[in-house]
């Protein structure tokens, strides 16, 4: 563990602030934007970089950056007390680090609100140590595979009621990885559509027939 893994507790919030926005840049739903063609990736991206173009990222980095994150999870479960396994990796094109074991959902939290700011915190120590904004996906104990069935079921069920009734069906409103994993589900399927509408925390989905 490096001595940047661990954010110090005297770093003042404007400083934080800024290194948070260097690796989100001013939008922070890059996950939902990845495949999302109502969001442009190639806009997050320059917002992430300053500007600046941004440059390809090899496997090689990829694997470094989740080797950073294991690292800086792995700490973090040694302050808090949690027994877990941690494997690093690199899947569909990003690192990902994957925290298994039990009694961890206190890391999860409602509807995954605590995964997402550990996953923000993860990230903000690839950046300091890389100098490159990291898409890492953190997982602790499946929530996320577990958490895109459930969302697959939701999207089914208003592709289906958009096509039994031929109206936009709302959908509640939901983090960007929840809205990420209803498009991919929605985009697969013919007839119908989906865009996001309102913003953070209020940010959800809408289903529409295709044009």
């Amino acid at each position: 563990m490096t001595e940047t893994s661990i954010p110090r507790a005297e770093q003042s919030l404007d400083e934080e602030e800024t290194a948070t926005l260097a690796v989100n840049g001013d939008d922070t739903e890059d996950d939902e934007t990845e495949d999302d063609e109502t969001e442009a990736d190639d806009d997050t991206d320059t917002a992430a970089t300053g500007g600046r173009t941004k440059k390809a990222v090899g496997e090689g980095d990829l694997f470094r950056q989740s080797e950073i994150a294991a690292d800086y999870v792995e700490g973090l479960l040694d302050i808090l007390d949690y027994d877990g396994d941690i494997d690093e990796l690199v899947a569909a094109g990003r690192p990902m680090v994957e925290v298994v074991g039990e009694r961890l959902q206190n890391l999860v939290g409602q509807r995954g609100a605590t995964l997402e700011a550990l996953q923000e915190l993860t990230r903000l120590a690839v950046f300091r140590q890389t100098g490159t904004p990291s898409r890492l996906l953190l997982d602790v104990g499946g929530y996320r595979a577990n958490r895109r069935k459930e969302l697959a079921a939701v999207a089914k069920n208003a592709v289906e009621k958009v096509k039994e009734h031929g109206e936009p069906v709302r959908l509640d409103a939901m983090s960007a990885f929840e809205r990420k994993c209803v498009h991919d589900v929605v985009n697969a399927m013919s007839g119908v559509a989906s865009e996001s509408e309102g913003v953070e925390p209020n940010r959800r989905i809408v289903v529409r027939p295709a044009d």
